[in-house]
């Protein structure tokens, strides 16, 4: 029986309704899939969902428009491609975010293994607690959402890090899954909150968590890169099934490696077939971020992403579209954030979607045809 949920972190084996059906999220195992897979979930999304697949800030792949009577056999065909953990609980907890552009055998691919092995040892936990796997020579998820971090210290070793916290605890790479799972253990049996940063604001760390900074941060990868394969953009996180199995076929490509910032590469690839994706590090539809909107979420009352194409270029800075004042697209401030309101948008400066805005009730048509450009 399909369980649904609203306002809830969406799962494969628990989806969430929104204004056009289900959305199942699958989660990649350490953010890739081989061909095979790539192939499979696009036609899973083709055949029992708009044909639409969300790439997450989270690194996870999302299927829109299902309906709630396909969604028994859209999670067999997922697990027919070992896309899903067998166990629902297992699956649940597989919340972690590996840095994309990890090698084999290298100590990120070790510890995210592990950590996957022993997701049975971890207590009850929020349903958005995650965990960040981050080993290389500086972080590259620093500001990636999770709640307890592997990444690499000051020093040159490794540490384990609670989000919120200046600084991690050093560990050998024996000792690191132990340390992340006492770390879980210690939040969940603090109360209630929901995330690791805000559960320090007013429970203080033991000090044994806080011994060691972490490494200098390293520069993400743009449109262009190579990661084990070219980088390309998403426009919104929005993947089409149909253009992403094509590139994935016409490029041959060996597998494809997701990323939490509307990026993936296609790995093992040296010349791209035409495609629509973003392939320029200077592609102003990187700077826009903006939800689905309406009607394709019942929570936004405006369409978001036609506007927001239309702006792309046009504003300085960061651009965020936002349906509503959840802001579910961006988590962080934008230069400027359209926030809808009534059919119309509200205009912030430097904040989030539930900040003070500095103007209300702008129309859509004023705001893309410039009479109103922020």
């Amino acid at each position: 029986m399909t369980v649904m949920v609203k306002g809830w972190c969406p799962s494969a084996y628990r989806p969430m309704m929104s204004g056009d059906g289900l959305i199942v999220r699958v989660r990649p195992h350490a953010g890739r899939l081989d061909r095979a897979q790539v192939i499979g979930l696009c036609e899973a999304a083709a055949q029992y969902g708009n044909g639409i697949i969300d790439l997450t800030n989270r690194a996870n792949l999302q299927i829109r428009g299902v309906a709630q009577e396909d969604h028994a056999a859209l999670v067999e065909a997922l697990s027919v491609f070992g896309l899903l953990d067998a166990d629902p609980v297992r699956e649940a907890r597989r919340n972690i975010i590996v840095a994309p552009d990890w090698r084999a055998g290298d100590a990120t691919a070790r510890l995210a293994e592990k950590m996957a092995q022993r997701l049975g040892e971890l207590p009850a936990l929020p349903g958005k607690f995650g965990f960040a796997v981050d080993a290389g020579d500086g972080s590259i998820l620093r500001d990636t959402p999770a709640d307890i971090r592997i990444e690499r210290g000051a020093g040159g070793g490794l540490i384990v890090r609670a989000d919120g916290a200046a600084q991690g605890c050093p560990v050998a790479e024996s000792e690191a899954i132990d340390a992340v799972v006492a770390l879980a253990h210690w939040f969940a049996a603090r109360g209630e909150e929901r995330r690791m940063a805000r559960l320090l604001r007013s429970v203080p760390l033991p000090q044994a968590w806080q011994s060691e900074p972490p490494a200098s941060p390293r520069a993400k990868p743009r449109p262009g890169d190579d990661i084990g394969g070219p980088v390309l953009g998403a426009p919104f996180g929005q993947l089409p099934a149909e253009a992403l199995a094509d590139v994935t076929v016409e490029s041959r490509a060996a597998a494809l490696r997701v990323t939490p910032w509307r990026l993936f590469a296609l790995e093992g690839v040296r010349a791209l077939p035409a495609h629509p994706f973003i392939d320029a590090p200077d592609d102003p539809l990187l700077r826009v971020d903006a939800c689905p909107g309406a009607p394709a979420c019942s929570a936004a009352t405006v369409e978001t992403r036609r506007l927001a194409r239309a702006l792309a270029g046009r504003v300085d800075g960061d651009l965020h579209v936002s349906g509503c004042e959840k802001g579910c697209a961006r988590p962080r401030a934008a230069d400027v954030t359209l926030v809808g309101r009534d059919g119309g948008f509200d205009l912030v400066h430097g904040g989030k979607p539930g900040d003070a805005p500095t103007r209300r009730g702008l129309t859509p048509e004023a705001l893309a045809s410039g009479a109103e450009l922020p």
